[in-house]
């Protein structure tokens, strides 16, 4: 675990009189949040380091609830004349009188950290750091002469946070973030395929001695690329999918988890609003979101509201449970807050967004789901997709495998996945007990930020999908 440090550097009587100026036009609660940050880049292609790139941000977001209402205002300069003028700007979404209500500051912590970090990788050598993106750059590229181009990068930062609000929160933390990955492009006569691969999280420079080596990392980006120069076309119409453990994981983070996040639900944007309580799945399906597995990427001590966050049930075998909850939209929804509250930077408000997202092991040998199948395909790997507030979605396939006569067959790639989200919860019919999480180097986009997750699901049997092939 990585200590804090003490940044800003702003007393309690400061932070008390910015909470005053953001109530002074009445708002029913104020919260101050500060960031610094240390953040450093590699990019390594032909041959060459190309990119080096080492930043330091800090800055101050002050936030303001009226009703439904959320003001915001935000500065790097934390001198006060800047500070008050953010705080009344954030002011300015209420329209009353301000009550004075003398706060004593509590400290929050949670009883044990995510935060995975023997050996800090913010502290180790430029020199250093550039071994691990070299490792894993020749790995890929001298794997086998098909491949023409490689490239990997490397990214560490740390995140300091303070988070007090008028109810007297005050609370600390210190995020590490890593991620280590590998492009590699493969050429076969006229034919060119691409491949990657990654590991990182909350973690510290063992990870990679211990865990996913950059060589290996390097070899896997080589191997996808090499795959799929001998995939064949899909075939295209109604039929089984088996969804492979891990990486499939980001369709369950694509067509369910965001539909669950509760601002969606609290505006009846999403098809999920009035399910609470009611069948969406089959009795199979059970879906959790986590920001508490050590060391992973979506993971945190506590949320950027100061909630210390907790396993969150979201479907619980078909039914479901709950919503992902922000402050605003637990209060407004009148339900307990579950920790996921997060937010880009400084200069955004928090929202309500997954961390983890994964469908619970099941009882399934992933063996016998495969021999169930007698023709269908294999989703190995997605390469993206988009989702509708109402759950109709497609995702691309970047590669697979057919599926004949219960055996896994010839590779496939660039297969579109057709549906809707809970037609295709109510036909899953097989699950695995092999959960398995992807590549701990995902980012998850809403409304303009970007914040690091983490997905994973088992093997997973779908009895009828609509599949589209390459026109």
């Amino acid at each position: 675990m990585i200590p804090f440090e003490d940044h800003f550097r702003l007393s309690r009587a400061e932070l008390n009189k910015i909470l005053d100026i953001a109530l002074s036009s009445g708002g029913d609660f104020a919260e101050i949040y500060l960031e610094y940050r240390t953040y450093s880049f590699i990019n390594m292609e032909e041959d060459i380091i190309k990119e080096t790139a080492e930043s330091i941000g800090l800055g101050m977001g002050i936030r303001v609830l009226s009703g439904e209402m959320t003001g915001y205002g935000y500065t790097n300069d934390l001198s006060f004349a800047k500070v008050k003028k953010a705080a009344i700007s954030a002011a300015a979404i209420a329209s009353g009188q301000a009550v004075a209500t003398p706060r004593r500051f509590r400290k929050v912590q949670p009883e044990a950290s995510v935060y995975t970090v023997g050996a800090p990788l913010h502290l180790l050598d430029l020199k250093k750091k550039i071994g691990l993106v070299e490792e894993a750059y020749l790995a890929c590229q001298r794997s086998d002469p098909k491949i023409k181009k490689a490239k990997a990068q490397f990214q560490d930062q740390v995140q300091y946070v303070s988070i007090i609000n008028s109810e007297g929160l005050c609370v600390q933390d210190a995020r590490p973030q890593a991620r280590l990955a590998c492009y590699a492009i493969a050429e076969k006569g006229n034919r060119k395929e691409f491949g990657y691969s990654g590991g990182g999280g909350r973690i510290g420079l063992e990870y990679f001695n211990r865990v996913r080596s950059p060589r290996q990392i390097g070899q896997e980006a080589a191997e996808e690329a090499l795959k799929l120069l001998e995939a064949v076309d899909p075939p295209a119409g109604e039929m089984s999918v088996v969804l492979a453990p891990g990486h499939s994981g980001v369709f369950v983070h694509e067509a369910v988890g965001h539909l669950l996040e509760a601002d969606f639900n609290r505006k009846r944007t999403s098809i999920f609003w009035d399910k609470m309580g009611r069948k969406v799945g089959a009795p199979v399906v059970t879906i959790y979101d986590d920001p508490t597995i050590p060391s992973f990427r979506g993971s945190y001590d506590i949320d950027d509201e100061g909630t210390i966050p907790q396993k969150t049930l979201l479907i619980d075998r078909g039914v479901v449970i709950s919503y992902l909850q922000d402050r605003l939209s637990a209060q407004l929804m009148n339900s307990p807050l579950t920790g996921h509250g997060r937010r880009q930077d400084y200069t955004c408000p928090p929202l309500p967004r997954m961390s983890n997202t994964y469908i619970e092991r099941g009882q399934s040998d992933p063996e016998e789901i495969l021999q169930s199948v007698g023709k269908g395909i294999y989703a190995e790997r997605f390469e993206g997709g988009q989702v509708e507030d109402s759950g109709k979605f497609t995702f691309t396939i970047s590669s697979g495998y057919l599926i004949e006569g219960g055996h896994l067959t010839a590779p496939i790639k660039q297969a579109t996945l057709i549906g809707s989200n809970i037609d295709i919860l109510l036909k899953i019919e097989m699950v695995g007990f092999d959960l398995a999480f992807g590549l701990q180097t995902g980012t998850c986009g809403k409304e303009g930020q970007e914040v690091p997750v983490a997905d994973g699901c088992p093997t997973i049997k779908i009895s009828l999908m609509t599949v589209g092939g390459r026109p």
